[in-house]
Formats: structure tokens, sequence, C-alpha cells
């Protein structure tokens, strides 16, 4: 599981951010020239940069493995763009084309709009939304396009050509009540005469060789019909996205020699023989051995891992991220990882939903140095695996705050939307003084708590099977419950977490109410329903405890001056709203309510006040910050000797968004066109 940003301006930046400072030495002044977070911004979308914090420290070995297990992440990044959309590559290699051969008019309205529209490809790694699911629309013509096409030499014809523009494929994933999720999602996981019948019949006659320990049937394989039967393209060497996991494999034997200790090394060996067969079982192992591997100093994610993308939550996008452990603020948040249990013991769950032997919860915060395929340019900013719930029973789960993003977040914005949307001056110097260790804490709670609590019915079906389309949201929202039940508790005091718990937690509970009812909506056009998993909870949530609480106004809807703000009245009371409403998102879960899931989605997730909307998109017009942010990455570039031998590396950071994008499909383009 993964967690996006919480929210894109719950943290109010730093001042000093883009200014220089002076330190001085014995003899001299010298001035630091600050980090430039920015990049640029287009549309919607803001790029930023990270610094990797610790990379000095590191041994050349310790660099040598890092390297690798960047160039492996970046090898598979073309089996994201494919994933997303069975023309994505032939769209992005035409448009690529265009915009490095078109010698005409640049200072023309349409070719800015050409620019526009290619970034806004790059950055959702295709022609759909990275997070509302739309497809991206273009502002210029098709006959324009035609005519870039033709002075360009360039080929682009047919469906591929004709989708950029009709209505064909609008949703990348469709989430929809009563409809064919499958059918109706452009995702590229089925093929185009594929049913969510189809898919719930394939999968209900696999049958795990041992119950206890149920395989992922369907994570690393495109479904189609061939013939009128269904059959699975396997994700493997000699199968589907065969060059790309070659080139992945290269990379990933490479590491495997530079790695740190035997239990790393043994995982890297795990996933090797996963990616040359495509096999479940080796997939299990391998989680478990990764899971069980937690010495070092680097970590990674890379596989086909989360199931956002797919409507029915079997198939694994292809992800990345290569971390470098925090060894500070590790150390200061492993005490979430030792009180594991006590969180459990103690949470409002119903007792035969609490697991009695929380094991192997391990917390880190790390430092990103690389990331490819759906952690990137968008990135999550913590992440908890593996994702089977026997494995996180029996052995744990690893969970990671990525430190170098959240700081980055918070050091590239500015407080002006913020203050346009708090109820008042109180509420704003509150979040100030507390919302990035609220922020923080939540998500450490949402990751290492959340995911980890709870346990399923004996004879329950895996959640994507029982909750179907509403998995996702479900679990996300009951982690984010779990975090906000204990943001409000003196124990994170006792355990030295806070100065101050009752402030941080009124602070984050301000904050989740304020982004879940009102300003996660400037990401929505209006009359838009909400489809993105995160965003869902963050509604149903919030709006199932404003109803629960009215009758004692614990939330207040408060108009002033034509504006409308959200008052929390009473802390306490939301505090038990919230325990209440864990307490069924685990009932939910645990005996696989589709009908009690699907009424709570769709009854408090989905539907938007469209009054509310209008106006929360006009009180935002006066900003410009745009409303995602993503990043590109460092470029680790290795120094060699006269023999070629590695001597050293360096860290260099992309100038532009254009460079990075055009750099990687040049450098790391190894799939075809049509897979």
């Amino acid at each position: 599981m993964k967690l996006k940003m919480i929210t894109f301006f719950a943290s109010v930046a730093l001042l000093f951010a883009s200014c220089a400072k002076e330190t001085k030495t014995e003899d001299k002044v010298v001035e630091e020239v600050a980090f430039s977070y920015n990049v640029e911004q287009f549309a919607d979308v803001k790029i930023l940069r990270y610094q990797v914090p610790g990379w000095e420290d590191l041994t050349l070995k310790e660099q040598e493995l890092v390297y690798y297990l960047t160039q492996a992440g970046l090898a598979g990044r073309d089996i994201m763009w494919d994933q997303n959309y069975r023309h994505n590559l032939k769209i992005r290699k035409a448009l690529e084309n265009i915009y490095t051969s078109y010698e005409g008019d640049k200072e023309a309205t349409d070719w800015k709009n050409f620019e526009i529209y290619l970034k806004r490809v790059w950055f959702s790694n295709g022609i759909h939304h990275h997070y509302s699911n739309d497809k991206i629309k273009p502002d210029f013509s098709a006959e324009y396009l035609k005519l870039l096409l033709t002075e360009t030499n360039t080929t682009l014809e047919g469906e591929a050509f004709d989708v950029l523009f009709n209505d064909k494929d609008s949703k990348k994933v469709n989430q929809g009540k009563g409809v064919d999720n499958v059918a109706l999602s452009a995702v590229n996981f089925y093929g185009p005469n594929v049913t969510n019948k189809d898919v719930e019949a394939f999968y209900k006659a696999k049958k795990s060789p041992n119950p206890d320990k149920p395989l992922s049937y369907g994570l690393n394989s495109q479904l189609v019909k061939e013939k009128g039967v269904l059959t699975e393209r396997v994700y493997k060497s000699d199968g589907l996205y065969g060059d790309a996991i070659d080139k992945i494999i290269f990379w990933l034997e490479k590491a495997k020699g530079v790695a740190e200790n035997p239990a790393q090394g043994d995982a890297l060996g795990l996933l090797i023989s996963y990616y040359k067969t495509g096999d479940l079982q080796t997939w299990d192992d391998y989680n478990v051995a990764w899971t069980s591997a937690t010495e070092g100093n680097i970590d990674y994610i890379n596989s086909f891992i989360e199931v956002y993308n797919d409507p029915l939550g079997y198939r694994g996008s292809y992800e990345t991220i290569v971390q470098i452990k925090d060894f500070d603020m590790s150390k200061k948040m492993a005490v979430l990882s030792e009180n594991a249990q006590w969180f459990e013991d103690n949470s409002p769950l119903m007792e035969e939903h609490k697991k009695k032997n929380v094991v192997g919860v391990t917390y880190k915060v790390v430092n990103v140095a690389g990331e490819a395929g759906d952690a990137s340019p968008s990135t999550p900013i913590g992440v908890n695996l593996p994702n089977a719930n026997w494995i996180r029973a029996e052995v744990g789960s690893k969970s990671v705050s990525l430190g170098n993003i959240i700081h980055a977040y918070n050091n590239a914005g500015n407080s002006g939307r913020l203050k346009e949307f708090v109820h008042d001056e109180e509420e704003m110097a509150m979040e100030e003084a507390y919302g990035q260790i609220g922020d923080k804490l939540h998500t450490a709670l949402h990751e290492v708590i959340g995911h980890a609590s709870g346990q399923l019915n004996p004879g329950v079906g895996e959640t994507k099977e029982t909750l179907k389309n509403y998995a996702s949201t479900l679990e996300e929202g009951r982690a984010d419950l779990v975090g906000l039940y204990y943001l409000y508790n003196p124990k994170i005091q006792e355990l030295g977490l806070v100065d101050d718990w009752k402030k941080v937690g009124m602070t984050a509970y301000d904050g989740y109410i304020r982004n879940g009812l009102m300003t996660q909506l400037i990401r929505l056009n209006l009359g838009d329903d909400v489809e993105e998993a995160h965003m869902r909870n963050r509604q149903w949530v919030s709006a199932w405890a404003f109803e629960k609480g009215k009758a004692d106004n614990v939330i207040e809807k408060v108009s002033r001056d034509g504006k409308t703000y959200f008052k929390i009245n009473d802390y306490d009371k939301l505090h038990k709203l919230f325990g209440d409403l864990l307490r069924e998102t685990q009932r939910i879960k645990s005996e696989g309510d589709y009908t009690a899931v699907e009424a709570l989605v769709e009854g408090y997730g989905v539907k938007v006040d469209q009054t509310l909307h209008a106006e929360i998109l006009e009180r935002n017009k006066q900003f410009t910050s745009a409303p995602y942010s993503g990043f590109v990455n460092p470029v680790i570039t290795p120094e060699m000797d006269a023999e070629g031998k590695i001597t050293s590396f360096k860290i260099i950071q992309p100038a532009t968004f254009d460079e990075q994008m055009l750099f990687y499909s040049k450098e790391y383009g190894v799939l075809p066109e049509v897979n």
C-alpha cells in the first residue's frame, strides 16, 4: 500500500527555502546557495526536485548498489506506460518526435498548447490524468496535429490518433457503480472484450495450493480472450514485456553482486527468479525474504505491486523506489514499530478482529535516490509492503516514509491557499506550529499501524475478491482512521513523539476535515464525481463524521462573507466518531461485507456538493500554484578509471522536465509500440 501526499498545502513552507544563507568560517564568509526545489509549472502540475541526504555517508559499494537498483527501476519504465493504455507508447514516440523535430513557429498558441499537452502526458505516464483517470484533452485541433505530423515526417494514425480527440477510452479506471468496470476502463490490464464476469469467474476457479497462503493471482499478467478462451499473458523474461524485464534482470544481477548482506542478496536472487519465471509462489517467497531483510542502509521496491489501476484490484502496476536510510529520523520513529501491539490491543476494533500477535512491523524514514514507473513523476510519501494479508500476519511488513520527498513538498510552496480555507487565525497558527509534525506522524501511523492492523474472519476471501472495486478505498480509509484515532491520544506524547499530543491531534483533525470536505475539490472539474481511491476515502471519512456528528454539532459548517468553512467544535467527540468508523470499516473488511462498503463509499465518498464545489473553485482562482506536484529524479552518473572500474559517482540535477523525459525515452525506451 502507498500513501499519496495527504494534502498539497497542509504544511507551511519554510520562508527561507528560496533564499541564500551565509555561514562564517574562521577567515571568510561563504555564501551557500539554497537548493532550488522548483523546476517548472504547467496546467495543473508543478515539477519539483529533491535532494538525496546521506549519499556522501555511503561507502562506494553502497553507492554502487543504489546505482544498479535505480538503473533496474528505469529499465522497466516503458512497462508502466503500456500498462496504463495500449496506445501510450505509440503516442509518446510520435509526440516526442514532433517535439524534437519541429522547426516551425514555436511562439504560436497551438504550439504552446502542444508542449503543455506533451508534458501532461509525460507526467501521467500516458494520455489519462494521473489522479482523476480522465483522458487529457488537447487544447489544439486534430488538424493542427496532422500539420505537425506532416512537417516532422512523423506517423500517428488510426485509433491511436483518433483517440486523442474523441470520447473513446475516456476513463483509465472506471470505478462506477452498477457498470462493467473492466469493459469501461482503458487501462491495458485486460483485452478489449473481457468483462467483469469474465475476470471474476476466471479467478474464482483458481485455487491456491495452500488456502491459508493465497497466491496473488492476476498480479503479473494481462488477461485476454483468444478465440473466445480466457488466457493470461504473464509478465516475465520470455513473456509479455520480456525485452524490458531482461534489462531489469541485468541490473538486478549487478545489484545482487554488491548486496550489503546475505539476506539482502538472497531476496534479490528471488526477485530475479520471479522476473525470469513469472511464478507467483516465487513472488511470495521473495516477499517473505524481502520483508525479513531489515539490515543495511539501502532498500528498494521493485516489481508489479499496487493494484489501484485495476478496477477489480488484481493486477499490479510496475513501480520502483530506491531508498537510503535516514538514520536519525528512523531511530526516532522506530518507537511506533516497537509498540505496534499496544496500538492493536487498545484500538476500538471488535476483539475478534484484532491481531493477537502483531509481528515484524518495521518503520523507517528513508531518503529517495530514484523512482520509476507508477512512483514517478507523481510519487507517494509513504509505503507499506507487502500487500498480502497472510505475509503481514505471519512475517510482518516494512513501512517507510519518504523523508526527502516530504521535505521537498514542504519547502516548495507557499501558505496563501491555506490561509484562504482555514476557519480563523487560531486554526492558522495551530497549522503553522503543528501541521508538519502532524502530517509526518499521520503518515507513520497510517503505514506502520494502520495497514498492519486487523485480521480477516476465518474463511473470508481476500479483500479484492469480497469488496471488489471498493477494496482499495476501504483499505486506505481504514488506515487513515487508525492514524486519526491515535493522533489524538496521550500515548504518542508518552512515547516521546510529540510535545503536545492534544494540539497536534487538533491540528491534524482540522486539516483532515478541511481537506476531505473542501480543499481537495480543487483537483476536480465542476460536475465530476470523486473517482480516485485516496480522494474517495478522505471524503467518505470526513463526510460520515460530519453527518454522524450533526446532532451534537461536532463539526459546524460556517458561512462567513459568502465563504464556507468547517469548524470542529468538539475534538473529543470527533475522536470517538473516528473510532466508531474505524471499528465499522474493519468489520466490513473482516467479514467481506460488500453491501456495507458500497453503501459507505457511494453514500459519502463519490458525489460532490456542486454549490460548494463551485465556490471552492472560485476561491482558488487567485492562486497560481498548481494542485498537483511531482518530481524529476537526480541523475546518478558513475565515473570510471582506465580499466572501466567505478571509482566514484556524481549526482546531477536535471535542469528541465523535458530534458529528463527525453533522456529517459532515449536510454530506457526498450519496448515496441505494440506489446
